[in-house]
């Protein structure tokens, strides 16, 4: 429907609005968008408890992606008990529209705000690669506050370029693309492929990469992922080689007690280069779990992590046991 998804290039795509977005069937979720908004003038001590719970209740009735979260968690850490396991689940909830809303706080509310309540740990990692004229890749795993930090960065001066999959809503892959792009960035469609991303970072702009999505068994390597196992693909070693970057690893986590954003950065990933894909797989994975193990349930535990499996093993969201 979209047409504007096969029309990035190395400038990047740019999200466009379409008069065919005000159809009553989107009315709802412009409806959500502004309460999101509205959301974001009410000060963080009142609006976060309240979020929570919405979060929650939501996370209840969304029974599809509550079975995911859990067949991940059961997979991930079998060491959890039911009961663990779903108070987990309530605070990856009670955590997403905590971190939606000061998405939006930021768009529409401008930086100072944010920015006095987020507490970067590891920039002087970033600002020594700098310092270095080092090019840049942050891993950067699946959070619900994922897009912060990159909006951050380009807030404050740093040519920033990511990566994304279009939504299969129309409404939605604009208004969250348009919340990207709003201080500037540049996006790359997967749907491009990886050639304008690669040609951005050799640029300058400093890339942002997400390494956890399941892309099939095709070019991925079955390595250890917490206590399973998953197709991962390797393309951070070669990104590293092609783009002449550092490969960062950072995860931002929205503390609801302190009401700020805490982004953690972990040193540059160089043990990867020269290294075959099975150990820069692995690699990946040891960093993500070294990010997300502190706080669990910053990630999106909802999405179909585990999907490929190796020959004979049953792919878990299938399975009618769970």
């Amino acid at each position: 429907m979209n047409k504007e998804k096969d029309t990035d290039s190395k400038l990047g795509y740019v999200p466009r609005f379409h008069r065919a977005y005000l159809h009553p069937r989107y009315w709802g979720l412009w409806a959500g968008v502004g309460i999101l908004a509205g959301l974001s003038y009410v000060p963080v001590k009142w609006r976060d408890p309240f979020l929570a719970k919405i979060g929650t209740w939501a996370g209840r009735k969304a029974k599809s992606a509550r079975r995911r979260a859990k067949i991940n968690l059961i997979y991930c850490f079998p060491e959890l008990t039911a009961q663990q396991r779903e108070t987990l689940i309530d605070r990856m909830f009670a955590t997403a529209p905590q971190s939606f809303v000061m998405l939006a706080e930021l768009c529409l509310r401008g930086t100072k705000s944010t920015l006095a309540r987020t507490q970067w740990h590891g920039e002087d990692i970033i600002q020594t690669l700098k310092a270095q004229g080092k090019n840049v890749i942050f891993m950067v795993p699946h959070g619900w506050s994922v897009d912060i930090p990159a909006m951050l960065l380009t807030a404050r001066g740093q040519k920033v370029s990511a990566m994304f999959h279009h939504q299969s809503n129309p409404v939605a892959d604009y208004l969250w693309n348009k919340a990207r792009h709003h201080f500037g960035g540049r996006l790359h469609s997967r749907d491009a492929g990886i050639k304008p991303f690669i040609a951005t970072v050799r640029e300058g702009f400093w890339g942002y990469y997400l390494p956890d999505q399941d892309h099939g068994e095709e070019h991925s390597e079955f390595v250890d992922f917490f206590a399973t196992y998953k197709a991962t693909l390797p393309a951070l070693g070669r990104l590293m080689k092609v783009c002449r970057a550092a490969i960062v690893p950072l995860f931002p986590v929205y503390n609801c007690q302190t009401h700020k954003l805490d982004i953690y950065i972990r040193p540059p990933m160089d043990d990867i280069a020269g290294q075959d894909d099975d150990y820069m797989a692995r690699r990946m994975n040891e960093e993500l779990e070294e990010l997300v193990k502190p706080n669990p349930e910053q990630y999106t535990w909802i999405l179909k992590l585990l999907k490929t499996r190796k020959e004979g093993d049953i792919e878990p969201y299938k399975r009618k046991d769970l």
